[in-house]
């Protein structure tokens, strides 16, 4: 996953080819809380990886809760819906689960009324704070449930009002209404009238209370929804989970549903969990806009999927995708283009509607998305968000209390935007198709980690199906003399900015070890057999780290014998050629910062910016020295110094690509800078050359 403060998307032109998309968070988080609160052991299959499904799982954690990773599979075996220790206020134990835990031969986390509330932290996860909050409040014990600062904004008073009517006492611990929350024993629960409960907020207060209420079922259980209620997909989501686990809800239209006396979870033993439709959207969209020559295939979800995101596919039809499905996949290429303005009432695909919004910048006419009210308590207020970030590309947007009118800017009326994403995953994942945009204008999207909420690596995803020119991938070229530092400062430029990294240096080294290691001598008669070798070399740098096809070759490659192979490896003219080409393969989405001795002049002519990297001789003699030394090999800096000057004017006198800096380069002169201001410098001269205003 991206590590960086932004992302710079360049103009992007086509995509095709397959994604398999990660589990469903709505799904994966259900069955992390079902399974907690079952008898038995429940492995789970595909389960979603990422900020929320942590936070959950945490929780389990904290609450006692086996959970134990077997290769790809989860296990989490559960509590059986064992209640947490009840004290009065005297401190005695009336209802405690050490007696259950100790018949069951398990060892399980109490609420210790001398150590306080047990605090659980659930981030920004409202699939984990709602279903947890009212599952807590009915098993007892003392907690205290908190996340970050947006979650504190996202109410939570329906659901905790429904659950004072039955007698559970729970106090806020900042705004009424709002997280975070303090939860105590109730001392008695009241399950004979029926359960208000308010649908025009969140569909999670209600499934929260049908995955709770279980728990307690020692009679017919009714909950009545108050108003309409709105995303109801999440709902069939809920009550098919719960079928799943043993729990047979009746239910009476979207007005009334009731949970059975004696209902008591079970584990189904194996369980797998649908990839993720929302996530489906955003390739979905990609396919409409760029699937040009060739389908972008998603597979994972299809036809069959038990999420009412899936019917995003038919909103895509309607703007004019051309879209295949099957039970586990879905096929989508441009169809009508420009794509179809639409009217749509949202409610069934409130997430996914997101990414309509994007969509309607490449349609014919206005498109306006109703009914959307919702997104005001999502992870951020997104109606007025995704009405700024709109604009900032051309769009004219209307925004009512619960709509969004878009009118699309037209073909060159475009602007380089900078994206602001409000910790909001569905709001990076959304305006990164905003990069496909027909005026070629670029899109920064500033906290592009927040992905890790629903999909982590989903840039990373994106950019395996996506295609642009060679010359629009940007490149930031480091050359110099050797010591110069070229290979720390490019490599923390790469890291800073999301980019790959090229040390071109190592790649002769590398040629030379693979060759050795294939039997072969390095010399002439062998040339083309290296050549051929080397093209095709499996080379990934990370981490600092030199990959060869899966092992780490960082230390092999830096011996004196290492050294000499480079050297002869260089000599070979269909080599360097090979190689060349291999260099210029690095020229990746989403950029590349490469640093050698020729990268400005021979590999990178093109690139926006070229840095010459220079030191003294002292200077470099002097780092050389210190490295070294700290690995036990003497050297002296007279020694080290001549050796410099020496490689300097062989490297500066070559026929072919000598050491020179480029015509257009910038020169760098750190002999008194950190790495540190050395970067800062080439980070500046960078933003220099961007077309991104403030965002």
């Amino acid at each position: 996953m991206f590590a960086t403060a932004f992302l710079d998307l360049p103009p992007l032109e086509e995509a095709a080819g397959t994604v398999v998309l990660p589990g469903s968070k709505s799904i994966s988080n259900r069955v992390l809380l079902l399974a907690a609160l079952s008898e038995g052991t429940t492995r789970i299959h595909d389960l979603l990886d990422s900020d929320d499904t942590r936070v959950m799982l945490d929780a389990l954690r904290a609450l006692g809760c086996s959970v134990v990773h077997s290769g790809a599979v989860l296990e989490v075996s559960g509590l059986g819906g064992v209640r947490f220790a009840h004290h009065h206020p005297t401190g005695t134990e009336t209802d405690g689960i050490r007696r259950v835990a100790a018949a069951s031969g398990r060892e399980v986390s109490e609420a210790n009324p001398t150590a306080g509330a047990k605090r659980l932290f659930l981030g920004n996860a409202g699939t984990a704070m709602r279903p947890l909050t009212a599952a807590l409040a009915l098993l007892g014990g003392d907690f205290e449930v908190s996340g970050v600062a947006r979650m504190h904004e996202r109410p939570i008073g329906d659901l905790v009002d429904a659950l004072r009517q039955l007698g559970c006492r729970i106090d806020y611990l900042g705004s009424a209404g709002y997280p975070p929350l303090r939860i105590h024993p109730a001392q008695s629960l009241n399950l004979d009238a029926p359960i208000p409960v308010r649908g025009d907020v969140s569909s999670q207060f209600l499934t929260a209370l049908l995955m709770a209420l279980p728990l307690v079922a020692t009679k017919d259980i009714v909950i009545e929804v108050v108003g309409e209620l709105i995303s109801k997909p999440y709902i069939e989501i809920t009550l098919n989970m719960l079928q799943r686990f043993g729990i047979a809800v009746r239910r009476d239209g979207w007005e009334r549903f009731t949970i059975p006396a004696g209902s008591r979870y079970q584990s189904p033993g194996e369980i797998h969990v649908e990839a993720d439709a929302s996530s489906a959207s955003y390739f979905v969209a990609l396919g409409a806009i760029a699937g040009v020559d060739a389908p972008v295939r998603i597979e994972g979800v299809g036809a069959s999927s038990i999420q009412g995101d899936i019917r995003f596919v038919d909103a895509a039809r309607q703007m004019g995708a051309a879209i295949a499905s099957g039970p586990n996949w879905i096929e989508v290429r441009r169809g009508a283009w420009p794509l179809k303005g639409i009217e749509l009432d949202c409610n069934h695909i409130p997430d996914a509607a997101m990414t309509l919004a994007v969509m309607a910048l490449y349609a014919d006419r206005p498109t306006t998305l109703r009914n959307i009210a919702s997104w005001r308590v999502k992870e951020t207020d997104r109606l007025t968000a995704m009405a700024q970030e709109l604009r900032k590309l051309g769009a004219t947007v209307e925004e009512g209390a619960d709509f969004l009118k878009v009118t699309p800017p037209g073909d060159s009326n475009w602007f380089p935007a900078t994206i602001r994403t409000y910790d909001d995953h569905r709001m990076a994942m959304c305006f990164s198709l905003a990069a496909f945009n027909p005026a070629g204008a670029h899109v920064r999207i500033l906290d592009p980690t927040c992905v890790g909420k629903t999909f982590p690596d989903y840039f990373e995803t994106l950019f395996s199906v996506t295609w642009t020119d060679p010359p629009h991938i940007p490149v930031i070229c480091v050359d110099g003399p050797t010591a110069s530092g070229k290979g720390t400062l490019a490599s923390e430029v790469a890291r800073r900015l999301g980019y790959h990294y090229l040390d071109s240096g190592a790649l002769y080294r590398i040629a030379g070890l693979a060759a050795t290691r294939a039997g072969l001598e390095l010399d002439v008669a062998h040339e083309h057999t290296i050549a051929r070798m080397a093209e095709t070399l499996p080379i990934v740098f990370t981490d600092g780290r030199v990959i060869l096809a899966g092992e780490d070759v960082t230390d092999a490659i830096r011996t004196e014998t290492a050294g000499m192979n480079a050297s002869k490896v260089s000599a070979l003219p269909a080599v360097r050629t090979a190689l060349v080409a291999l260099q210029q393969g690095f020229r990746k989405l989403p950029g590349l910062v490469a640093d050698g001795r020729d990268m400005g002049t021979v590999i990178f002519p093109d690139a926006p910016l070229k840095v010459y990297l220079t030191a003294s001789a002292a200077q470099r003699a002097d780092r050389r020295h210190k490295q070294l030394i700290s690995k036990g090999i003497s050297a002296t800096l007279a020694d080290l110094r001549a050796d410099l000057e020496a490689r300097d004017a062989r490297d500066s006198g070559r026929a072919v690509a000598p050491l020179k800096p480029a015509e257009d380069a910038l020169l760098l002169d750190n002999s008194g800078q950190t790495v540190e201001e050395s970067v800062a410098q080439v980070l500046g001269w960078w933003e220099e050359k961007q077309p991104f205003v403030s965002g």
